[in-house]
């Protein structure tokens, strides 16, 4: 296979694995904890874990524009 496609091809593998875990730390914080659930008895989880999914989403982004700049 030519190492361009190669290279291309690991960075889609790269960026959707980065996404599915991203996704599924989220969602097993979020659902098993009942942090994303608005109730009188989490405020101060719900509110961090809402912060941790907005600044961990940021994150994410960075480093998907580190990983796509550069050309192949």
């Amino acid at each position: 296979m030519d190492p361009q496609v190669s290279a291309f091809m690991q960075r889609i593998v790269r960026s959707l694995f980065s996404v599915l875990v991203w996704m599924m730390i989220n969602a097993i914080a979020g659902l098993k904890y009942e942090l994303a659930l608005f109730d009188a008895s989490h405020v101060v989880g719900t509110i961090l874990f809402y912060l941790w999914l907005c600044g961990s989403f940021v994150v994410l982004l960075l480093f998907f524009r580190r990983w796509w700049k550069s050309h192949l």
